[in-house]
């Protein structure tokens, strides 16, 4: 095909399966800790970062990187402490993430640049682009691998975790800290505005069809992979922008799951209902054999 033989493709391809396979890996964690605006919330911080790099001159996504992450402790810390609770605390981040980043890069005259870290700019990587990609991606996904069952335990109930004497605040930054890194490499191909959108929406696309947590992060990285690729082949074939094709493309396979999903629920009620039904008829037959007299012969 015409697309694989341009070398901007292919980076951007390659960089499309990464974030395809990292976003739904962490949105997996946030979905099940409820905290599925984290990943806005951090993207809006990230806005304050890069406007501190246009200004001082220094990398955008290095400091949008230094500040997600700071931003993303100080979420956990006021979701923590805070009675206004973790709803609040992203709010407030928000906000102040955004008013930050649109006032800097309005200063230095970069609403150019701006825009293209707001919704993606994916045919614009370069090969250093994704070579960085690459690694944060990889030491993202060790990361779930080597603290999975602890990430796990802790969202699914926190006081649980904390009475199995896991290290919960450590934990929590700690997946705040993976959202954050997510966010800031894959704002160059999704957009800050967007990104969300893929850590969140395969995660409820495959909560519909699959079972079991392992199961559910599995098929969201699939569902992932499957967007941001078809997403981008797409907005190259009909000259449309990836970000926002990729993310229409997520919600397309969300449609889809949901169909498929109520079809397989209806599938197991059915056959749960014909095993209890089964398993009834088989109760009576022991029933009655119990409790019937006996036949006396030429009574």
């Amino acid at each position: 095909m015409e697309m694989f033989q341009l070398d901007f493709m292919r980076i951007a391809f390659a960089m499309a399966i990464l974030i395809g396979l990292t976003a739904p890996a962490i949105g997996t964690f946030v979905v099940q800790r409820k905290m599925s605006l984290l990943g806005d919330g951090i993207g809006h911080i990230a806005l304050t970062g890069i406007g501190i790099g246009l200004v001082t001159g220094s990398s955008p996504v290095l400091a949008a990187l230094a500040v997600s992450v700071l931003g993303a402790v100080a979420i956990e810390a006021l979701r923590a402490r805070s009675r206004s609770g973790a709803d609040v605390a992203l709010a407030v981040l928000f906000y102040g993430g955004l008013a930050g980043g649109v006032v800097l890069t309005g200063r230095e005259g970069g609403q150019v640049s701006l825009q293209s870290y707001l919704f993606g700019s994916i045919s614009s990587v370069t090969a250093t682009d994704l070579y960085v990609v690459a690694g944060l991606s990889a030491a993202v996904l060790a990361i779930l691998a080597i603290f999975g069952r602890e990430l796990f335990l802790l969202c699914q109930d926190e006081d649980l975790a904390r009475a199995a004497g896991l290290p919960v605040r450590f934990l929590s930054v700690l997946i705040a800290a993976t959202a954050a890194v997510t966010v800031v490499i894959s704002m160059r191909a999704i957009g800050l505005l967007l990104v969300s959108a893929l850590m969140i929406v395969p995660v409820a696309a495959a909560q519909q069809v699959a079972r079991g947590f392992l199961g559910t992060m599995l098929t969201a990285m699939a569902a992932g992979v499957l967007s941001a690729v078809t997403g981008l082949a797409g907005s190259y074939e009909y000259d449309l922008a990836p970000g926002p094709s990729i993310v229409l493309l997520a919600l397309a396979v969300f449609l889809a799951a949901v169909g498929t999903g109520t079809v397989l629920r209806r599938r197991r009620t059915a056959s749960a209902a014909a095993r209890d039904a089964r398993a009834s008829r088989r109760v009576d037959v022991r029933d009655v054999s119990m409790d019937a007299e006996p036949e006396v012969l030429g009574g």
